[in-house]
């Protein structure tokens, strides 16, 4: 099978792009575009670290509700985004669990406190937990674990199916990274202004009642994933049973505010028809 939908990512004004979309068992329903081209992957970097940080709590190295980060704060919220830490500073804006700041340095402190619990710097833990399993052996992460990932459409393919039929992890702890974390709480999502709640699971964007939203009109309150400021995203709908990943090497910006709800909305309208 071959999705028609996919074909609008040649309209958009991106120098490269590729997207493909994926069932839980693995079947890929179609790509378009170079689907082996390593792109930057920018925010979309959160959830693999975060998938990282959740094997860490099953071999037992963390727990999720002990203390990490800024004083106060534990594994949970610097995943949640309510450890109170700024965006891109490590300085602490409000008390943990209060608000939903989206904070790269939250991913990073808890890149540096699972490095020290496994004595494994986290770019080789992030690899050796859920890279080399998955067999993405086009993705690295060369920084950041917020923000420097980089990777392929073919790679996420595996990764977006194992989201969706957990091999690497208990399905009963990606259901708890599905599920929102301190509902209700308040927040910025970044490009999309003020969200009242700003709905976020253990490393995952939740979609929620969140309008407009980058994944469009139709995908289900349960729809879950990452964009990145790189012009990258990764959803799955676990409703639709399905998952899409497209990645390009333009900024985010408004092209993408308008481009990306079409193309989602094209996309699960095709698989519905």
């Amino acid at each position: 099978m071959s999705l028609q939908s996919l074909a609008l990512i040649e309209n958009w004004p991106v120098p490269t792009a590729a997207a493909g979309v994926v069932r839980a068992d693995g079947t890929v329903l179609g790509t378009h575009g170079p689907v082996d081209h390593r792109f930057p992957l920018a925010s979309v970097t959160k959830p693999l670290a975060a998938y990282a940080a959740l094997v860490a709590y099953e071999e037992g190295a963390v727990e999720l509700d002990e203390p990490a980060g800024p004083p106060g704060a534990t594994v949970r919220q610097l995943l949640a985004h309510t450890s109170g830490l700024a965006f891109d500073e490590h300085r602490t804006m409000s008390a943990p669990g209060e608000r939903r700041l989206y904070s790269n340095a939250g991913f990073e402190q808890l890149g540096d406190h699972i490095a020290k619990a496994t004595d494994i710097p986290f770019a080789e833990y992030l690899r050796q937990a859920v890279l080399e399993p998955l067999g993405m052996t086009s993705t690295s992460l060369e920084g950041s674990p917020a923000k420097d990932g980089v990777s392929t459409v073919a790679d996420l393919l595996r990764f977006a199916a194992e989201l969706q039929a957990p091999r690497l992890l208990d399905p009963r702890t990606v259901a708890e990274a599905m599920t929102v974390q301190y509902p209700g709480t308040k927040g910025v999502l970044p490009g999309y202004g003020h969200q009242n709640p700003n709905d976020w699971g253990l490393g995952f964007e939740i979609r929620g009642a969140k309008s407009p939203h980058w994944t469009g009109s139709s995908p289900s309150p349960r729809t879950f994933g990452h964009f990145g400021q790189s012009g990258t995203f990764l959803w799955t709908d676990p409703d639709a049973q399905v998952a899409a990943v497209a990645l390009t090497d333009r900024a985010f910006g408004p092209w993408a505010i308008e481009a990306w709800p079409v193309f989602t909305d094209a996309v699960l309208a095709e698989l519905r028809g």
